[in-house]
Formats: structure tokens, C-alpha cells, sequence
């Protein structure tokens, strides 16, 4: 029985299924001591299964995209669900650090497969559909780490670190089956398309030129990286400098996931009275921006009053959940007939920012202060900023323009 696409129950499937990066990646990270304990390594070595994860998923969709394109959405989506469920079966029965890593480097390519979400929303929506249907996707993604950890957390003490993987085989099989029932192909396959390395590299460079995709591609890999540095830094900064327990923290980094959830909401609310997308798009990079410049001062001038920087990385993230379902609808719209490859291209770009915004937080952390996370994301904002005001705004309306 197939899934209406103007249904809630397909709304639901497209966030499910969009997710299954976020679970993979959030429920396994309280295990990580636990997994180095029985596999007689370190913490920190085990956590290389979360880079070898997000290696394997900023990768792969630079492949999957443009097989999609020429393939089909639905048969990309049941072979990452596949691969998904297979590699969750090998972690969960490693017996070994290199064993595990292997698998995690599988599975992250499975997960992979489901990027291909917001091109599968470009091929079945209309620009003010396709906005709606980004924003509720947005919304699953950021429930997941609100729960993950946790459920984590609880499959952890009930039956170890392998009854996680165990449940995200549930998980992808959950997935993998309601793709294949519920989803009919939603892209228009050309009989005549190859798919090859010349084909693929000329899509890729279709994209990369066309100025209205790059400006909104490097407009949301720009605001992902300032809020990756908040969520790499914000650790350090509450747990290491402030010395606020973990518990206390974990409300504080749910509170934010909410705020991106209540971005992402109001953008829809505001999409169903009709308001354009440059309005709250133009809000939140400048919210965005106000917030990072803020936060930055306060850490130059060495005046940190918990409340307020609370309250300003929580609106940060609130404006984050206003930026990212218009930029990455703004990257989808011009070429319809390479949704994927474009999809695939702002996806990959996207988690590349995040891990070098992370890193250079992680690497410039001075133990005492917030400067490192602060200051990128202040640059970051004020690029992603830059970037809509001097590339994709000028583009879009000499576009328009008759």
C-alpha cells in the first residue's frame, strides 16, 4: 500500500527516514566507555567509530546523489537502509576495535543513503510545499538528539553497548521496510542518462557554478559549522571551565535541540500565512549573527553571566532552526533534474563545516574560557551571513529579473 505524499503518515516517514544519520550517530555515544572496556581500548580510541561514522556519511552521499538521479530515489534509499541493517548485525557482534570501526565506517555509509530526503521532497513539491515538508524533516532530525542519548543510555544499562547496535538494526529494518511498501519512485529517471564518472563530475560542477545553489549551499554549511562549534565547544565550556554537572548540561543542549525545533516550526507556521522565505531567513542569519558577535564580546571583555550566554546559545540555535530549512530548499529549487547531486553536494559540504568547525574548537581550546567556541561561531555566522547577502540574494534576483 503506498504512502500519499500529501499525507501526514509520509511527513512522518520523510523525518523517520531522515533521522536514521542522528540515531546512528547519538544513541552509541554513551556507550563509548563501556565498548572501550570490553574491547580493551581506551574511550578515546573507541570514539574514532564516531569519526569513522561521519566519514563514511559525508562521503557516500556524493555517490548516492547522483545514482539517484539516474537510478531512482527508492532503489539508493533500500540499498543505504540495507547496508545500514547489515553493518549494525557487524557491530553489534565485533569482537574487536577494528572490527568495530569497519562496521561503524559501513553503516555510516548506509545512513548515508538517506540523505537523498530533500531531493526526494524537491521531485513530489512545489518551492512553498517543499519549504513546509524541510521544516518538519528539520524538526524530526533535531528530536532525535533530544532522546537518543538517553534510549542509548537505558538499552546501555539493560543489556550493554550491542543491544544499542541491536536496536538500530530495529531501527534501519523499521525503515528499510516502510520504503518498501509505503514509497512510490518519485523521480523522473531519463531513459537515456548514463551514469558515469564524466556524467557525475559534470553534475557535480553544475552545482558548484551555478551561483544560486552555491550561495545556499555555503549559507547553510556556514550556520551547521557556527552551531557544530556550540555543540563541540558548549561541552567544554559549561562542563570543563564552568564546572556544571553533565546532567545540568544535558538540559541546557536539549533546551537548544528545542529552540532548532522551534525555528523550524515557526518557518512553517509563517510559510502557511504566506510570508516569504527571504524574511525569516534574513532573521535568523541575522539573530544568528547578533548571538555569535555577543557571545564573543562577552568572552573578550571576560564577563560571562551563565543566564545570558545560556540564553544566547539557545537563540542562536532557535535561529539555526529558522536558516536551515530555507537554505537547503534554496539549494534544492534550480536543478530539478540533479536534485540529487545537489542534495548530495550541500549535504556533504554541510558535515565537512561541522567537523572542521569542531575540530579547530576542540584543537584551539585554552582550558579556561570559551574563546575558541565563541570565535567560530562568530566567523561562521558572519560568513553564512556574507555568503546569502553577496551570493545567493544578488543571483536569485537577476534570476527574476525579466
Amino acid at each position: 500500500m503506498r504512502i500519499k505524499p500529501s499525507s501526514a503518515t509520509f511527513t512522518l516517514l520523510l523525518g523517520l527516514l531522515a533521522a536514521v544519520p542522528s540515531f546512528g550517530l547519538d544513541m552509541s555515544l554513551p556507550a563509548l566507555a563501556a565498548t572501550g572496556a570490553d574491547l580493551d581500548a581506551s574511550a578515546s580510541d573507541v570514539g574514532l567509530t564516531i569519526s569513522a561514522f561521519m566519514l563514511s556519511l559525508a562521503a557516500a552521499p556524493l555517490v548516492y546523489g547522483p545514482a539517484s538521479d539516474y537510478l531512482g530515489r527508492k532503489p539508493v534509499v533500500i540499498f543505504g537502509c540495507a547496508l545500514f541493517v547489515v553493518a549494525s548485525i557487524g557491530c553489534a557482534v565485533a569482537q574487536s576495535l577494528s572490527a568495530l570501526l569497519t562496521w561503524r565506517l559501513v553503516q555510516g555509509a548506509g545512513a548515508a543513503g538517506t540523505t537523498i530526503t530533500l531531493a526526494i521532497i524537491r521531485d513530489l513539491f512545489d518551492a512553498q510545499a517543499a519549504r513546509a515538508k524541510t521544516s518538519y524533516v528539520i524538526i524530526a532530525i533535531n528530536t532525535v538528539p533530544m532522546v537518543a542519548p538517553t534510549a542509548g543510555a537505558a538499552l546501555l544499562t539493560l543489556g550493554g553497548w550491542r543491544l544499542i547496535y541491536t536496536a538500530l538494526l530495529v531501527v534501519g529494518l523499521i525503515v528499510l521496510l516502510a520504503v518498501s511498501l509505503g514509497f512510490r519512485e518519485s523521480a523522473r529517471i531519463d531513459p537515456a542518462g548514463r551514469l558515469t564518472p564524466s556524467v557525475i563530475a559534470r553534475n557535480y560542477f553544475r552545482v558548484l557554478t551555478h551561483r544560486i545553489c552555491l550561495g545556499y549551499i555555503l549559507v547553510n554549511a556556514s550556520a551547521f559549522a557556527a552551531i557544530f562549534a556550540y555543540a563541540s565547544g558548549s561541552s567544554l565550556f559549561f562542563i570543563n571551565v564552568v564546572g556544571l554537572r553533565p546532567d545540568v548540561y544535558g538540559l541546557i543542549f536539549g533546551a537548544s535541540a528545542a529552540a532548532v525545533m522551534g525555528g523550524a516550526f515557526l518557518d512553517g507556521r509563517l510559510l502557511a500565512r504566506g510570508i516569504s522565505p527571504f524574511y525569516p531567513l534574513m532573521i535568523g542569519l541575522a539573530l544568528l549573527a547578533v548571538c555569535a558577535i555577543g557571545l564573543l564580546a562577552m568572552t573578550l571583555a571576560g564577563w560571562m553571566p551563565l543566564p545570558l550566554v545560556i540564553s544566547l546559545m539557545i537563540a542562536a540555535a532557535f535561529a539555526f532552526g529558522l536558516v536551515t530549512p530555507n537554505a537547503m530548499n534554496g539549494a534544492m529549487q534550480p536543478l530539478p533534474q540533479i536534485a540529487g547531486a545537489a542534495g548530495a553536494a550541500a549535504g556533504s559540504i554541510q558535515i565537512l563545516a561541522g567537523a572542521v568547525s569542531s575540530g579547530v574548537v576542540a584543537i584551539c581550546f585554552d582550558g579556561h574560557s570559551a574563546l575558541s567556541m565563541t570565535a567560530v561561531m562568530a566567523s561562521c555566522s558572519i560568513l553564512a551571513l556574507a555568503c546569502y547577502l553577496l551570493i545567493a540574494r544578488p543571483a536569485e534576483r537577476v534570476a527574476l529579473s525579466p
